[in-house]
């Protein structure tokens, strides 16, 4: 099968777009053709090298995908040949104590499939292997693209908001990266609480697709005062929830603009992981500091639920062949992108 691999970290140029074997499933895991695979930024962080995180080479990417079960396991019980599915992309033990209390992202085991799984375990081939467990149903109403542009953004924002920091209606909720996937699924699932999205991005371009899913306000990062802006909008009394996850560049501003009781709440840091950190702040304004990291299939099946009746939809930059994977990731860089990119096998 053709797979877009690479041996050594580094640039675009260790892309590799080349032929390798057919996965074969385990006794608990299932093979899938690949329909649509999705972009994320953990693919630049593969390629690129994380300090303290072994990347296993020869090493597949991405994290989502959406295709056809072709060949299962002697112990796959629940999934048949030719079902059309998706990928949850949180692998665990599923024996441990966390994961017994459905909290397997704290599983001491748990992995990013396509990111920390391998070698050549990820999204980005022609076909794919994961265990039976980590397959869902592709949605009646959903095309292959829209499948697999979904699931790892989607469980993501439903965990930072709903399950972590506890979305209400009429909350304030910041939102930096407004353009992005994560982003996109942020404005969505606050206006299903009947919250008030405050988007921020980068170019007044992505605020308009911001305003068209819902965004009740829209700042642009590179013109507005965002502190003066957010008091303005919130009469003085700063956002409920700030959703993060640029890090170390909007950190401190999120601290600033978070009103006294208020909630950040994180998934990553894409500008950096040292942020500044004012404790002043956290003790007087009694703020609440939320780590969050994916979440678990049952949320991201909740979460399914809302898109299946076209109250959540996903937001497709555009669609690009599977061997164009380093300029995706060059668009993705250089912040030229709204929504997600999904490859297509040839």
């Amino acid at each position: 099968m053709k797979a877009i691999v690479f041996e050594r970290n580094g640039g675009l140029e260790v892309l590799q777009y080349k032929d390798i074997a057919e996965p074969r499933p385990g006794p608990n895991e299932v093979v899938l053709k690949v329909k649509a695979s999705a972009c994320n930024f953990n693919d630049i962080w593969a390629r690129r090298g994380l300090p303290g995180m072994k990347i296993i080479m020869p090493h597949i990417s991405g994290s989502d995908a959406a295709g056809v079960v072709v060949d299962r396991g002697s112990e796959v019980q629940d999934v048949a040949i030719g079902d059309e599915v998706m990928v949850h992309c949180g692998i665990a033990c599923r024996h441990c104590y966390y994961c017994t209390r459905g909290e397997e992202f704290f599983c001491h085991e748990f992995k990013i499939w396509g990111f920390q799984t391998g070698p050549l375990d990820g999204a980005h081939g022609e076909y794919c292997k994961v265990p039976a467990v980590n397959v869902l149903a592709k949605p009646k109403n959903l095309g292959w693209g829209e499948a697999a542009s979904m699931p790892l953004v989607l469980l993501t924002v439903w965990r930072m908001l709903v399950s972590r920091a506890k979305v209400q209606a009429g909350d304030f909720v910041l939102i930096w990266g407004a353009g992005g996937g994560l982003g996109v699924m942020a404005i969505q699932i606050a206006k299903l609480f009947n919250a008030r999205p405050i988007a921020v991005a980068s170019s007044d371009e992505k605020l308009e697709l911001a305003r068209k899913l819902g965004a009740e306000f829209t700042l642009n990062r590179k013109r507005d005062d965002i502190f003066a802006e957010v008091r303005r909008i919130t009469d003085g009394r700063r956002a409920d929830i700030v959703l993060e996850h640029t890090g170390a560049d909007t950190w401190p501003l999120s601290m600033q603009c978070l009103k006294w009781g208020g909630a950040i709440v994180t998934c990553g840091a894409t500008s950096g992981f040292d942020a500044h950190m004012d404790i002043r702040l956290l003790w007087n304004k009694q703020q609440n500091y939320l780590g969050s990291h994916l979440g678990n299939k049952g949320e991201l099946i909740e979460a399914m639920r809302f898109v299946e009746r076209g109250l959540i939809k996903p937001v497709i930059d555009r669609t690009m062949a599977l061997k164009d994977l380093g300029r995706a990731q060059d668009l993705m860089e250089t912040n030229a992108v709204a929504g997600k990119i999904v490859m297509l096998p040839a």
